[in-house]
């Protein structure tokens, strides 16, 4: 059951990330909504509004038929230009900034459950229309459902105008950095609570894999999570630990070793396993925060192209990884989960020295020529040597990188690499 359960909402995380999943939900809604009424006009619901409400009503068959159509149509063409609207934020953020931004765009809410609006409104007006009579009296038109059509059209009318704000707000680099940032560390939170809740718990060190039982993936697919507590109670059943080889993330092909247990298991219990992790064609950083630091670095070094030249960019992603690395540096590099005091499940981890050594060799690559982007890293790696830390490699691998750093920047101006110098050598004496 519990495996189920866990298809069930992988496959439902999956939908809900495509671009027509709220349309779909919304347009269903609306073809519900216009079922119902169907049944309310056979039960004289617009007599009673005619009664109150005279005003309210159209009177006319042929009036009726011409708003319905009116707003269909004017509605279809709504429907087109936001749509076109969103295609070319798409295709804007992907040329601009990074191909990797798609999948956290079009899985945006506001444009997707905006879409649905028009649809939803746009099939409630056809199937209204399909009730409408030129020959019936007023008594017997559908008065009270073309009344919440015109209702529905206004409405979308208002969807539009905030849609053209929220296009015109979504295409700005800071809020899709914004974006990016807040998902990344709710996740990382999310994680270091965990954490703290475990941490008195991993109290016998997990032993050594290198002579256990190897098993290879049965899919191919980015490897984004897993239902931890399933696999532990497989292992209180067993008397049996494991070692995940590969990290969140990683791109793991199929046939591939990424499973290891202390004992040799059967193929039901392999199966069960590999049941309750996740391998998705996609990234999101909803399941893998690392993924965050990715796209924050990919801007900044399409920024830095020769193509675009923008550093204002490239410093506000630092800026943006700065306050990242230091929420990471919270965060152990064990991947130990444990229960009880024993540990039952190792996860291979992206490793903070890994993680910053990935992002500062992209970045130095292009920005060692621009002295203030290049002062700017030495910044940020001063900060992180300055935050509390649960382990001293992380000190170290921040001294590392900054060496590496001075050594790879290049500038004309003898001053301007003085000025970095001093800036270095104060941070290394702290």
């Amino acid at each position: 059951m519990k495996q189920f359960l866990v298809r069930i909402h992988t496959f439902y995380s999956t939908l809900k990330s495509k671009i027509a999943f709220y349309p779909s939900l919304i347009a269903l809604f609306g073809f519900v909504i216009a079922l119902i009424m169907v049944i309310a006009e056979q039960k004289g619901i617009s007599r009673h509004l005619i009664e109150v409400f005279p005003l309210l009503v159209v009177e006319d068959g042929d009036t009726a038929l011409s708003v319905l159509s009116t707003c269909i149509g004017g509605l279809i063409s709504l429907m087109v230009f936001s749509f076109s609207m969103v295609m070319l934020l798409l295709s804007q953020a992907s040329s601009n900034f990074s191909p990797r931004l798609l999948p956290g765009l079009i899985s945006n809410k506001r444009h997707q459950i905006i879409l649905g609006v028009y649809l939803g409104t746009i099939i409630y007006n056809i199937f209204t229309l399909f009730s409408v009579e030129t020959s019936e009296e007023k008594f017997t038109l559908p008065g009270f459902s073309i009344l919440l059509g015109v209702v529905f059209s206004i409405i979308c009318l208002g969807a539009f105008i905030f849609f053209i704000h929220n296009i015109s707000q979504s295409i700005q680099i800071n809020n899709i950095m914004d974006g990016i940032y807040d998902q990344a560390t709710h996740r990382l939170n999310s994680i270091i609570e965990r954490e703290d809740e475990k941490k008195d718990q991993i109290i016998q060190a997990f032993p050594k894999t290198e002579n256990w039982y190897s098993y290879t993936s049965p899919k191919s697919g980015y490897f984004q999570n897993i239902a931890t507590q399933n696999i532990i109670d497989i292992c209180k059943r067993k008397e049996m630990k494991l070692y995940i080889t590969v990290p969140k993330g990683l791109f793991v092909l199929k046939n591939i070793r990424v499973l290891k247990a202390n004992k040799k298991l059967d193929e039901d219990t392999v199966q069960a396993i590999f049941a309750n992790l996740n391998f998705a064609r996609g990234e999101y950083i909803q399941d893998n925060y690392a993924l965050a630091f990715k796209q924050i670095t990919e801007i900044a070094v399409r920024a830095m192209s020769p193509g675009v030249n923008d550093p204002g960019t490239a410093i506000n992603a630092i800026d943006y990884l700065t306050e990242l690395f230091a929420l990471r540096m919270k965060k152990n590099d064990l991947g130990v989960f444990s229960e009880e005091g024993n540990p039952y499940i190792k996860i291979a981890v992206v490793h903070f020295h890994e993680l910053l050594y990935q992002v500062m060799a992209s970045l130095r690559t292009y920005c060692r020529h621009d002295p203030t982007v290049a002062q700017k890293l030495i910044w940020m790696l001063g900060y992180l040597k300055q935050q509390p830390s649960l382990e001293q490699a992380y000190m170290e691998a921040i001294d590392e990188e900054l060496k590496v750093l001075l050594k790879a920047i290049s500038f004309d101006s003898e001053k301007d690499m003085e000025k970095v110098q001093q800036l270095a050598d104060s941070i290394l004496k702290s």
